[in-house]
């Protein structure tokens, strides 16, 4: 029986590794990496229990690297497909030291459907996914219903769900999709946007943003 493929919402990028991420990718993978083709359970790859952190796409790695620094008490798991993104975390997490923080380079949807346990985060983060801005392309998107759904399955009880987008079309549409998935309670007081939390340092695509005159939207939610 055919199953259809399913559509990604990312398009794999090649030939942008700098010889310095090449290095981290090979040499600081084994401290840092995590495989994905099997279950992870996330108190032996940290080797210890502590609330965790997933990033969803982090991108250069300024948020989470950023967080792993700052909380040594937190665990913090980071996913991105994007090599070039996985090797400039690694050389800031040998960089600092940290023994708090694990990547994978994969399919969050994959992963997350195939490795990782419900009830396993205590924050989840997805920032400034790719908009897909054209209309024709919305199907790319990675905030859908199901996906939302899934998210909410690996959050603990409490746990909070937080995103943001500088594309106005694509906060509405996470705002729907959010406020419809059952078990997600919306954090603002209107159950719209909320402010940026201060953790949450200026991303370049959020500074990108900026200069071309786009809004930010963060959304937060808890799971009940």
């Amino acid at each position: 029986m055919h199953t259809p493929r399913r559509i990604r919402s990312f398009v794999l990028r090649a030939g942008r590794t700098t010889v310095a991420q090449e290095r981290a990718l090979t040499d600081l993978w084994p401290t840092y990496g995590v495989d994905s083709k099997g279950a992870i359970d996330l108190g032996t790859i940290f080797e210890r229990p502590a609330p965790c952190c997933l990033e969803i796409g982090f991108g250069t790695g300024e948020v989470i690297g950023q967080l792993a620094e700052m909380h040594l008490d937190r665990n913090y798991l980071g996913i991105e497909v994007h090599r070039s993104g996985v090797g400039r975390l690694l050389l800031r997490a040998e960089q600092s030291g940290l023994r708090n923080l694990r990547v994978i380079c994969d399919d969050a949807v994959d992963v997350l459907r195939g490795c990782i346990a419900d009830d396993s985060f205590d924050e989840v983060l997805v920032f400034f996914p790719d908009p897909w801005h054209k209309k024709r392309h919305h199907k790319r998107r990675l905030i859908d219903a199901p996906f939302a759904s899934l998210l909410t399955a690996k959050l603990r009880s409490g746990g909070t769900l937080r995103l943001a987008t500088d594309w106005q079309d694509y906060a509405m549409q996470m705002l729907a999709v959010c406020n419809a998935t059952p078990g997600l309670q919306n954090q603002s007081a209107d159950a719209t946007y909320v402010s940026r939390p201060q953790f949450r340092p200026p991303t370049r695509f959020e500074r990108r943003g900026e200069r071309l005159g786009h809004g930010v939207w963060d959304l937060a939610y808890v799971k009940t």
